[in-house]
């Protein structure tokens, strides 16, 4: 009743896990932002040397300008231009003076409104990148009333030009180039992130919606198998996580299906469980009148019978207990493990006094060899190693019941033994079947899937893996060159030759005292 109550405590908890949010900010707006903020500062990288190379094209145009009109008036030697004339060239370069040098001397040709002095002096010859940088921002930051002097070679000549001039014509240049600019790289921003977003969303958004709309729908209802993701074609990262989202989907669908089916059984066990310990009480009650008759044979079955009985009264008490999800800790004591596999020997029905060691089931003969040495103690819980060693030796003995050879020379043996490695306990589980099938080993030690039989649970091999491992050891499928199954059963236990500080006490009990490894 428990487990069911956690199961379905745990189903609403992932079906309530969808809750359809929807996100604040998608992912296709902040990609559309970041494209366009991306572009305009590739473009602001760009405009920066884009604006200073601008600058200096339009200074070399004046210089040029201004040369190809004092080249002509350079053959009017000692004669002063008219005022008209040096009026035109001064409109026609934009200046306000114009100086020509050669040969090392420097020659007025035009000049008008000179003022007292002026704001800043550039040479074109020696800017460099950076200065030039840094002269285009000091332009378009300062002032409109601002003189400045520029000079420069004439190409393909030794003279020098000079000129006086305002810098409001340049500014203004500048500032309308700014502008085109800046129109022309939102174009391209929206432009491109338009169509980096058609391509990624296309690619990448769509895939990812769809496999976030399918995780919700899934969440709402994990039991319907509509709700699992169809893998797309794609070999991309997206089409492979899409198809390992399917496989958890179903994995996950599979293992819900399990659980309910749990539940539903350990509810109708519950139920079971119940009336069965009514019958095992009654069946108690007459095993007790069992020990007053006074025969041999009575005498001699019924003390096993009694200690059967008291075994399934315990099981059907803790059967209840199983909705923790766990074992009980184990209470750990000083155990003969030579009677405690005598005991299983007797409850499996197979008689050392019957044919030599052996039992008969019908045509069946198996042989139990207890190679445990007489007086072998061992630290454990003697009822939960009890079930671990009873389990493994009864999948044996139906492994061996099961085989098809009728051959009656084949040997159907299984042999317990045991030994001590430093500070571990070995015992040994050896059968001469036909071995573990395959898909038995893909999954061994799980509930209802490690079976070796049809129609087994394979709850036996995970009882006995969650008890060992609650004593701290560890239990497993040893390879061998014979045929059959050897399972390991590692635990820790005191030392070799080291003197216990435990007294056994009668039945392979130890009193009280404990022993953790």
């Amino acid at each position: 009743m428990n487990m069911q109550r956690q199961e379905f405590s745990g189903e609403k908890q992932v079906r309530g896990a969808g809750s359809g949010e929807k996100p604040r900010h998608s992912l296709s707006s902040k990609l559309l932002l970041l494209t366009i903020l991306f572009v305009m500062i590739a473009e602001v990288l760009i405009f920066v040397p884009s604006v200073a190379n601008t600058r200096l094209r339009w200074l070399e145009d004046r210089l040029r300008t201004a040369a190809a009109a004092s080249i002509v008036i350079e053959g009017w030697e000692n004669m002063d231009l008219p005022r008209p004339i040096q009026d035109d060239a001064l409109m026609a370069t934009g200046t306000k003076s114009i100086a020509l040098k050669t040969g090392g001397m420097s020659r007025l040709i035009a000049s008008s409104d000179m003022p007292a002095e002026v704001d800043q002096q550039y040479d074109l010859a020696e800017t460099g990148p950076l200065t030039a940088i840094g002269d285009a921002f000091a332009t378009l930051f300062s002032g409109e009333d601002r003189i400045i002097r520029v000079y420069g070679p004439v190409s393909g000549t030794d003279m020098v030009i000079d000129v006086v001039m305002e810098e409001a014509p340049l500014r203004r240049a500048m500032l309308i180039y700014g502008r085109n600019v800046l129109a022309l790289s939102l174009i391209i921003s929206f432009m491109t992130a338009g169509l980096v977003f058609v391509a990624i969303n296309t690619m990448m958004i769509r895939p990812i919606r769809r496999m976030t709309a399918s995780m919700e729908a899934f969440s709402r209802e994990p039991d319907n198998p509509a709700r699992i993701i169809q893998p797309s074609r794609s070999g991309d990262e997206l089409g492979i996580a899409e198809k390992h989202l399917a496989g958890m989907q179903e994995t996950l669908q599979q293992t819900l299906k399990e659980q309910q089916h749990l539940a539903n059984l350990g509810l109708a066990v519950s139920k079971i469980n119940h009336d069965m310990r009514n019958i095992l009480a009654s069946a108690q009650l007459i095993s007790d009148r069992l020990t007053e008759v006074d025969d041999p044979v009575v005498k001699r079955f019924s003390p096993k019978l009694l200690r059967a009985i008291d075994r399934a009264v315990s099981y059907t008490r803790d059967v209840l207990d199983y909705g923790r999800a766990r074992e009980a800790d184990p209470n750990k004591r000083l155990v003969r493990l030579d009677m405690l596999v005598s005991d299983v020997r007797d409850l499996l029905i197979i008689d050392p006094e019957i044919a030599g060691d052996k039992a008969h089931d019908d045509s069946v003969a198996v042989e139990f060899v207890n190679d445990v040495e007489n007086g072998f103690e061992i630290v454990a819980d003697s009822e939960q190693l009890f079930r671990v060693v009873h389990n493994i030796c009864r999948n044996a003995l139906e492994a061996l019941k099961a085989s098809n050879s009728s051959d009656p020379s084949v040997i159907r043996r299984i042999t317990v033994s045991a030994s001590r490695e430093g500070c571990n306990a070995i015992i040994d589980i050896d059968d001469t079947g036909p071995g573990m099938p395959a898909k038995a080993l893909e999954n061994l030690f799980k509930a209802f899937h490690g079976s070796a039989r049809a129609g087994g649970t394979g709850l036996g091999l995970a009882i006995s893996d969650e008890l060992v491992r609650a004593h701290g050891g560890a239990i497993r499928l040893v390879d061998k060159p014979e045929p059959g199954t050897l399972f390991r059963i590692t635990l820790p236990d005191q030392p070799v030759g080291g003197a216990s500080h435990l007294s056994a006490a009668p039945g392979g009990a130890a009193g009280k005292a404990d022993l953790s490894p």
